[in-house]
């Protein structure tokens, strides 16, 4: 099937295929089997990376994340999606995504963010840190060459949205920081276009490279993995103070901001831990960020934990809530009550949730419906 047509098929309505969190394999839209939707590759692309400097000697320094990887010619960086050529450094992944899906935006997680729309969700193989606990470990640890890549340039992601009449771009399932230039051509052309683009990142981004990015996004959200330098270098394999950085620097600029805290037994599942994340977020960031706290479920590097208990959450709830947070919700628990938005001064429901079905109840022109305070986010 040609890309024409595909796109022809999209605007008749075309049934999405089957939507996951977690793609072991590439999904594709518009109910087309895989290989049949898109053009294949198994060509990398060349593109100039951008934030890199060139060394003596043909190497050059990586500036898109705080590793800042030194790479010489015809290596790579620890993302393995840059490649110095010559003294050039080129990202493989430009315009080769290897999943692609419709999700509904809570998936995301944004609770806050244009709640019940949905979003074009796609990824490229590749990230800048190693969680050992990481869902989509087969892409985001993979090598551009072992995943089956689409050729998706960032015209053919808006023009996704427009025949499927979808108002966001999401960039997520990986890390979009080690496709930056994919990732910032399409925001910028999905501007002019009246398409919102929001990150879904770790945050484990330089100052610059974000501080460019910023201004084309519309909402970002953060795993906020631990407040414990230890736990960042051991389960995640990074950096905990850059990622503080970053998230003042969001808050700062005022683009929307949510943030997930997975929450693994035994390793930052303490009360002390929910405490502090409590503070430092009512501190440095305010109480009318969003948090999630995210169900773990064994996989990857981490088999032997068991699945997060429910009361553990509940506690986290609690404690968080009890320390000021305005807006606390609980992920991965279908149906809880948690999962909800209420007023923080009347206590009333605004927007009732059940898995991804979202109704809102009790907002009208961003405020509550019954006492009129406003309710932060983007509605």
């Amino acid at each position: 099937m040609k890309r024409r047509d595909f796109m022809r098929c999209l605007g008749g309505g075309a049934a999405i295929a089957g939507v996951s969190q977690s793609p072991w394999w590439p999904q594709v839209l518009g109910g087309v089997q895989n290989a049949w939707a898109f053009d294949v590759t198994t060509k990398l692309s060349s593109v100039e990376a951008r934030h890199y400097k060139k060394l003596e000697g043909g190497g050059i320094e990586c500036g898109i994340c705080p590793r800042h990887c030194r790479v010489t010619d015809l290596e790579r960086g620890f993302c393995g999606t840059r490649e110095n050529r010559s003294g050039t450094y080129h990202t493989l992944v430009y315009g080769l995504p290897c999943s692609l899906n419709i999700d509904p935006i809570e998936k995301k997680p944004f609770f806050h963010f244009y709640p019940g729309t949905t979003a074009l969700s796609l990824a490229t193989a590749g990230c800048n840190v190693d969680c050992k606990f990481c869902q989509n470990w087969e892409i985001s640890q993979a090598r551009p060459e072992q995943t089956t890549n689409y050729e998706f340039s960032p015209q053919d992601a808006i023009d996704t949205c427009k025949a499927r009449r979808v108002s966001t771009i999401a960039y997520t399932y990986s890390e979009p920081v080690i496709f930056y230039e994919y990732m910032y051509d399409i925001a910028e052309l999905g501007q002019k276009n009246g398409i919102k683009s929001v990150m879904i990142t770790g945050g484990y981004i330089d100052e610059q490279p974000l501080r460019e990015l910023i201004p084309h996004l519309d909402a970002i959200k953060v795993d906020l993995k631990s407040l414990r330098e230890p736990y960042y270098r051991d389960v995640v394999r990074g950096e905990l103070k850059p990622v503080l950085d970053r998230l003042i620097q969001m808050r700062k600029a005022g683009i929307w901001l949510e943030i997930v805290n997975l929450v693994v037994p035994t390793l930052n599942d303490t009360d002390q831990e929910f405490t502090e994340l409590a503070r430092w977020i009512k501190t440095y960031l305010g109480t009318d960020v969003p948090l999630h706290f995210s169900r773990f479920h064994p996989q990857y590097l981490l088999t032997e934990l068991p699945i997060t208990p429910q009361i553990t959450l509940e506690r986290a709830h609690q404690i968080c809530r009890a320390e000021g947070l305005e807006y606390v919700y609980l992920g991965n628990l279908p149906s809880h009550p948690a999962e909800s938005t209420y007023c923080p001064k009347c206590g009333a429901m605004v927007i009732e949730r059940r898995g991804y079905q979202t109704r809102v109840v009790g907002l009208a022109a961003g405020r509550c419906s019954k006492c009129k305070h406003l309710i932060p986010g983007r509605f």
